[in-house]
């Protein structure tokens, strides 16, 4: 990669989340992708593509929403790929049963 002063540059990495809708299920997923990219911009660029071509020929559909994370270290063994910081006036509990753990999830168990 080529900065703004022409020097080069280590290529960054991002984790992008993408949504997508389930009409068959009445479902959504959220998929975070892991792309090599010079900015943010370039990284959601590259995961809608990918998201276009992962929900063609399956039930699926993009719903346009991406968010990309800057990864501070390359992607590796634990690697932090995605963070979202949201504001918000609940409580822990109800925090997470609103959003995720709604009883409306599609998981497996852990024995």
């Amino acid at each position: 990669m080529t900065s703004n002063d022409g020097s080069e540059t280590a290529p960054r990495w991002f984790g992008v989340r993408c949504v997508y809708h389930d009409a068959v299920r009445n479902a959504y997923e959220e998929r975070v992708t892991v792309w090599q990219a010079d900015s943010v911009e370039a990284s959601i660029a590259l995961a809608e593509a990918e998201a276009g071509e992962y929900s063609a020929g399956i039930d699926f559909s993009y719903l346009g929403l991406a968010q990309a994370y800057l990864l501070v270290e390359p992607p590796g063994h634990g690697a932090d790929v995605f963070s979202l910081i949201r504001r918000s006036d609940l409580d822990p509990h109800a925090y997470v049963t609103s959003f995720f753990d709604t009883g409306h999830e599609i998981t497996g168990e852990i024995s």
